[in-house]
Order: structure tokens, then sequence, then C-alpha cells
């Protein structure tokens, strides 16, 4: 199952996919940059200079706003965000 849903109060779209047996793979997307789930290679994302910021271990959209950035590239550093940081804070710097 694919869910998709717009993220109250910024503009950012959230893309979930329900996985088998597994955590759901989410990420939220926004005008400049993304916050992913633990699923996606952060090395590709760095190598194609994508404004990333990885928030793992989560399982809907409000725990990936509420718990903390734990990887962001280059590029989202250049943004502003910071490792700690909630995802909610990144992704109001990557819209």
């Amino acid at each position: 199952m694919i869910e998709i849903s717009q993220i109250e109060n910024v503009n950012a779209v959230g893309i979930k996919v329900t996985m088998p047996g597994a955590p759901p793979l989410i990420l939220i997307r926004g005008a400049r940059g993304v916050l992913f789930c633990g699923y996606l290679n952060t090395e590709v994302a760095e190598r194609l200079g994508l404004a990333a910021a990885i928030v793992s271990g989560v399982k809907n959209f409000e725990e990936m706003l509420d718990k903390p950035v734990t990887y962001s590239t280059r590029k989202a550093n250049e943004l502003g965000v910071k490792l700690g940081m909630s995802g909610r804070d990144a992704l109001n710097l990557l819209v």
C-alpha cells in the first residue's frame, strides 16, 4: 500500500510505502530537499548533490517530523540542517 499525504503547515508531500514484514519506507519532499527514512543510501544522495536528511526508526510521518536527524548531506548542511535537530525543523529548511 502507498500513502501520499500533504504535510500540514508546510509546502511538502509525504510518501509512505508499506513493506511486507518490515518497517515502511517513508519520505517527505520539500521544494529544496527531502527527509528520508533509513532505507535510502546516503552515499548516492551525497554523490547526486541532493539536499537530504535522514531520520531513522520511523513508522509514520509524525514520527519522522518528531525524531532527530541522524544524517544530513553537505547540501542539506548548507541549507542549515544539523544533526540532532527534529525532522520538522529540518523540513522547514528544506521547503
